[in-house]
């Protein structure tokens, strides 16, 4: 008996001990915490919860009812200054009040409460604390309704309207057959698709019909697949960034043949986002229809698409090196990513540079071969614009200029090869620039498909500072205007604005107005643009001004680290620049806004599909000397913080940038972070808007937290809209594909798949069954640290 007592009486010292520990370590946290913050003019509340928690843990090691006592008044105070900071916001309200409660009924384990109140004493007890919490909840709805409004955001500054629009008189774009023909189904990139067996009345029986592996991984750094395949006749070709063409029965996803454009050259950590097609006219026989893709090499490969054996007339054996007039650099610091875009006979190739590496890099010539012969047709060097061919002999494109990483668009009506432009690399310091750099960086760029000659330029962002690049497909529409139809081209941004232009001009259809942006400092040797171009005729797909009580965390730690990260930044809002006093936000960060996902348009209804999120990043920029004192190296795609690091070679500074997380590897900005949205293109305004992705496969350090609890997580990829009223979509952060209704935004139908959903879905018609099947790389991404995986699932109904 008396080891029995002494082993409870043991247990109950520890649980006592183990209480008190609990309140000591976060209440000491969160006194140093916020002696900090104060000091750094942000809320007084963590200091103040600091000490009551102290105070708590002592009487509780006392085994004190007083414990209790203090702890209830700062629970009440907290609700009280939650209320007052954030209102009835159940995300706002998580990190404020869930961690608190929670380690409140500690209080209540027995080796801590103390001896037992009589009846009336704990009957007097509930009456005063649900008094002072009733007070407590009053006060603070009180103090915040007193407060000024919050601003309205972005994305609702062109107000929601009530519902979807009707049919249009006549769709956007003519889109029919039920082939995938190109990486946005058609040249201009609407991601539409005229199918519609599939439909909201039978969405729900969508099921598995194959899973295909795109095969071993092998040497190199690694990627998640995020290859949006095509579909030709009864032919589905897709590829791996391990430098394969891949081609599937677009029936049952049997391989039919494998082709390695890069045999024994190992990956260099780049995604393949798509291959194109081609039928050569007149032609028969091998090669008479062609496959494109590119290598990690890179290089340009041609292929026949029956057999996936080269087409020996193109090029050398069936390839073209991209190298060629390349000034030298070292390896993956150019690479094409995106599928090649084809017009009038000829197979159009940009190539991208990784971000804030080094001056004097790659160039970003954007060139055009003869889809036949694999003859140079023209080339598009921005340092050179007035040349059409290669180079002369020993000389070399312009390094480091304004490159196109992202998919290509084409009208072949007019003529006319659209680009999206990134910045001269480095990224986030421009005092090199050239003239021409400041041109064409962060522009929308029309070529002559014939020629290569500079048709017209619209510039989304001036000199970028921030790596706002266009990452998306320009998307090409006919826009009902006036009585009449314009032909148009939509861009999305990082910064999260879409433009609408006259693809024919380059110039506004909807108004682009010129607005001051903050101009409170300056790299020293950088400059500054006084305006920045805004589209106030459509929403604005990024979050409002960050401000400290906009704050996150999964508890009130975290969410005060967040916060002293904030007040030790620079930051006065949407395109603050950087300085080298201290970090900068950039917001949106570099992954947007919207990002290559780009956008999907419903033709028949005219209603444009985004999805975008608002998150931003946090970057130091430091002088030379302390980036080589902290020994910042090119990123081979293997040094551990290597995406962290930006050596900016060739300059007087480097930087160091992540995304704004809590040490627990969640962002610092209130969730939802990822949404969906629809956007009536007549009216200008929103349609709805919701969160995108659960909690399911993330959480705090990384640790998939398994909760199906809709949160919006960060998100890369994006949708497909279908004349049977849907809308498909991964992107976020989740293992999962969804269908929704494209008219109310309402989830039908969702999927678990092998790996994450970060790429864009596409849809076909099997001819053999004559089925619909949606499919979809579930690939993941290393940067939003989905799950990654090698497969391609296709979905569609049960056969008849």
């Amino acid at each position: 008996m008396a080891t029995t007592e002494h082993k409870q009486g043991l247990i109950a010292r520890s649980i006592r001990y183990g209480v008190t520990a609990a309140f000591g370590i976060a209440g000491l946290a969160l006194l140093v915490g916020g002696i900090i913050l104060v000091a750094d003019h942000g809320s007084f509340y963590y200091p103040i919860a600091g000490l009551a928690l102290l105070a708590t843990g002592w009487l509780a090691f006392l085994r004190d009812r007083r414990a209790r006592i203090v702890y209830g008044v700062l629970i009440a105070g907290t609700l009280a200054w939650s209320l007052w900071e954030v209102g009835i916001d159940g995300w706002q309200l998580v990190p404020r009040l869930l961690a608190p409660l929670v380690l409140g009924l500690l209080l209540f384990l027995p080796p801590v409460r103390g001896s037992r109140t009589g009846h009336r004493s704990a009957r007097r007890t509930l009456l005063i604390a649900g008094a002072a919490f009733a007070l407590a909840i009053v006060a603070g709805l009180a103090l915040h309704a007193m407060g000024p409004d919050d601003p309205r955001p972005g994305w609702l500054r062109r107000g929601v309207q009530p519902s979807a629009p009707g049919l249009l008189a006549s769709p956007l774009a003519s889109i029919g057959g039920g082939d995938w023909t190109a990486f946005g189904n058609d040249q201009g990139g609407t991601r539409f698709s005229p199918l519609a067996q599939i439909n909201p009345a039978n969405v729900r029986d969508l099921k598995v019909a194959w899973t295909v592996d795109a095969g071993p991984v092998g040497p190199g750094p690694k990627n998640g697949l995020e290859t949006v395949p095509i579909m030709i006749g009864d032919t589905l070709y897709a590829c791996s960034g391990n430098n394969r063409i891949l081609a599937y029965d677009a029936e049952d996803g049997r391989t039919r043949w494998v082709h390695d454009m890069a045999p024994g050259i190992p990956s260099a950590g780049k995604p393949c986002r798509g291959v194109s097609y081609y039928r050569v006219p007149g032609a028969t026989g091998l090669c008479a229809e062609r496959i494109y893709g590119a290598s990690q090499v890179p290089t340009l490969v041609a292929v026949d698409a029956r057999t996936g054996r080269i087409c020996p007339g193109f090029g050398t054996a069936g390839a073209i090196d991209l190298n060629a007039n390349i000034s030298r650099y070292p390896k993956g610091q150019y690479y094409v990513s995106s599928a090649p875009q084809i017009i009038r006979g000829k197979v159009v190739v940009g190539g991208g540079i990784p971000d804030n590496q080094f001056w004097h890099g790659p160039s970003g010539v954007i060139r055009a071969y003869d889809a036949v012969t694999g003859q140079l047709a023209w080339a598009f060097d921005p340092g050179h614009p007035n040349r059409i061919g290669a180079p002369p002999a020993g000389q070399t494109y312009t390094p480091s200029s304004p490159n196109s990483w992202a998919p290509i668009s084409a009208d072949e009506t007019l003529g006319l090869v659209y680009l999206p432009m990134g910045g001269s690399t480095p990224d986030n310091y421009g005092g090199q620039r050239r003239p021409f750099d400041d041109a064409l960086g962060d522009a929308v760029v029309a070529l002559d498909a014939e020629t290569g000659r500079l048709r017209w330029r619209f510039q989304t962002t001036h000199h970028d500072i921030w790596d706002y690049d266009v990452p998306a497909q320009p998307t090409l529409v006919n826009l009902p205007i006036a009585g009449g139809t314009r032909p148009a081209l939509i861009q999305a941004t990082k910064r999260g604005e879409v433009f609408v232009l006259d693809r024919r001009t380059g110039r506004p259809i909807l108004p682009v107005v010129e607005r001051p942006v903050p101009q409170d400092s300056v790299t020293p040797g950088d400059r500054l643009s006084a305006t920045q171009p805004f589209s106030p005729g459509l929403p604005a797909f990024r979050g409002g001004a960050f401000r400290e009580k906009d704050m996150w965390g999964t508890t009130p730690i975290d969410q005060m680290l967040c916060r002293i990260q904030l007040r030790r930044s620079r930051y006065a809002g949407h395109m603050t620049p950087s300085a080298l006093d201290r970090p900068t936000l950039f917001d949106p960060g570099s992954s947007g806004g919207i990002n290559w996902g780009g956008v999907s348009i419903d033709v028949d209804h005219g209603i444009m599909v985004v999805t975008w999120m608002r998150t931003a990043d946090r970057v130091e920029v430091v002088t030379r000397g302390e980036a080589e004192r902290r020994k910042f190296k090119l990123n081979d795609g293997k040094t551990p913080g290597g995406d962290a690091q930006r050596p900016m070679l060739n300059t007087p500074y480097g930087a160091y940038g992540t995304p704004f997380l809590s040490p627990l590897g969640v962002p610092c900005t209130t969730p939802p972070w990822g949404f969906i949205g629809a956007v009536d293109l007549t009216s200008g305004k929103l349609i709805w808007s919701k969160p995108l992705g659960s909690a399911r496969d993330t959480g705090p350090l990384g640790i998939p937290s398994m909760l199906p609890i809709t949160i919006g997580t960060p998100l890369t990829g994006g949708s497909v809209t279908t004349r049977g009223g849907l809308v498909f979509v991964g992107a976020a952060a989740e293992n999962t594909l969804r269908a929704l209704d494209v008219r109310t935004g309402r989830e039908l139908w969702q999927a678990r798949l092998p790996g994450g959903a970060n790429a864009v879905p596409m849809t076909y018609t099997s001819p053999r069954s004559g089925r619909q099947f949606v499919v979809i790389a579930a690939g993941g991404n290393k940067a939003l640290k989905t799950k990654l995986a090698n497969k391609i699932v296709a979905f569609a109904l049960p056969p008849r």
